[in-house]
């Protein structure tokens, strides 16, 4: 298992042009991953390969975002989100990741793949915004299932407030 590194406040920016591409078996381990995939978390393929996604989750990531991303896929629909990657000399980057599931013929779930493209600046702000007051009300619930709790319905108030399903909230950004 690779160790987690301490993140710094050096950014890595994808090009404008680049798309991570990534598949994951149904427990999120890490089968396939494209070039910029490589390249922007700083692991080598060998290291990636067989590895947990999870060991990309930066520390400013609130629990709650993975949780609505893991119960949309594991139901067999795609979801968008903005996501705060961790690389492996600490650095971090944002995307913009749809991620959908993937079936063999039968129609049987076998995976999940991911792709990324460099999200607009200025949505990346207004969700980090939300993001920390996300992961604020799961550090002031606790860290267990009360946190995760507290994170989803201030989520679902921002929503409510604004009118809008998560999906539209997203595309809105």
């Amino acid at each position: 298992m690779l160790k987690r590194p301490l993140p710094t406040q050096q950014e890595r920016v994808l090009g404008e042009d680049d798309f991570i591409v990534s598949k994951t078996d149904l427990k999120g381990i890490i089968t396939y991953g494209n070039r910029h995939f490589i390249q922007m978390s700083g692991y080598s393929e060998r290291e990636l390969l067989g590895t947990p996604h999870s060991i990309l989750r930066h520390p400013d990531m609130p629990r709650v975002v993975f949780r609505l991303l893991w119960d949309t896929i594991q139901a067999k629909r795609e979801i968008c989100a903005y996501v705060k990657n961790l690389a492996k000399d600490g650095s971090f980057y944002w995307v913009f990741a749809n991620i959908t599931p993937s079936f063999d013929r039968a129609g049987d779930l076998i995976g999940y793949y991911s792709v990324r493209r460099k999200p607009r600046a200025e949505a990346v702000a207004s969700i980090a915004q939300i993001y920390q007051a996300l992961l604020a009300e799961e550090r002031k619930a606790g860290d267990g299932q009360e946190g995760m709790k507290a994170s989803l319905a201030l989520l679902n108030q921002t929503l409510e407030r604004k009118g809008i399903s998560y999906e539209e909230f997203v595309f809105g950004l």
